[in-house]
């Protein structure tokens, strides 16, 4: 199959489950084909095919078309459910690693390196999403605004918008590759033999965050800027 991973998430997000099952990064490297992803990890295109089909065939399942959204409401989105998810999780994630890693740290060093990791994660994210919120989100939505009402484009402060999108695609690209090493760390979120109630529900937290990191990155890399930027540039040219 030809059409790039994050196109088919941006799609229907509930393939996202059937990329992660296989480790496949829908998110930070969705530019690539389901062939060029299974060949990566030497499994058969075939397979995951099968699966992508049985999804999609589902019937009730909740199927939301974020792509459908008009990029004014996604932005608002991503900051309503996304940005406001962090700030809520981030200090009640923090809480229970320093307690675990303070109790099972010596049995379990790599708890430290988890809790460092978070930390990054804490301030890198929450700095992050500070920009989008004061200078790349207000100006996308002003040139949905400016496009739909027909005013010439404004050219924003920070240049073409493919300059902070950069940034953030990189800032993107580290959140992945730093949960990937938590994933790693944490042997995949398994709770150890002697893991007391709240590791367990630590790593439960862990693995959620993820995954609502996984689609808040999905929704920006995969269907909000490349949305911006095509508008962009058919606003200049229009």
């Amino acid at each position: 199959m030809k059409t790039l991973i994050g196109q088919l998430v941006a799609e229907d997000y509930r393939l996202a489950a059937v990329f992660s099952k296989y480790g496949i990064d829908f998110c930070c490297n969705g530019k690539r084909t389901i062939d060029e992803a299974c060949s990566e990890i030497n499994i058969s295109t075939d397979q995951v095919i099968e699966e992508i089909n049985a999804v999609i065939n589902q019937q009730g399942s909740e199927k939301i078309d974020y792509d459908s959204f008009p990029i004014d409401l996604l932005s608002k989105y991503i900051e309503q459910k996304h940005h406001r998810y962090v700030e809520e999780q981030v200090p009640v994630i923090r809480g229970y690693l320093k307690k675990i890693s303070s109790v099972h740290g010596n049995r379990h060093p790599e708890l430290h390196e988890i809790l460092e990791l978070f930390e990054a994660t804490a301030s890198e994210l929450t700095q992050h999403m500070k920009r989008e919120e004061l200078m790349l989100f207000p100006q996308v939505r002003k040139m949905y605004t400016d496009a739909q009402e027909g005013k010439d484009l404004q050219q924003p402060p920070f240049g073409s918008f493919e300059n902070p999108i950069s940034t953030m695609m990189k800032d993107h690209n580290d959140e992945g590759e730093r949960f990937r090493k938590i994933r790693a760390l944490s042997n995949n979120f398994t709770v150890p033999e002697d893991g007391c109630n709240t590791y367990n529900v630590t790593y439960k937290l862990l693995e959620e965050f993820e995954k609502d990191l996984h689609l808040h990155i999905h929704l920006e890399n995969n269907i909000l800027f490349p949305k911006a930027i095509e508008l962009e540039m058919s606003h200049s040219n229009g």
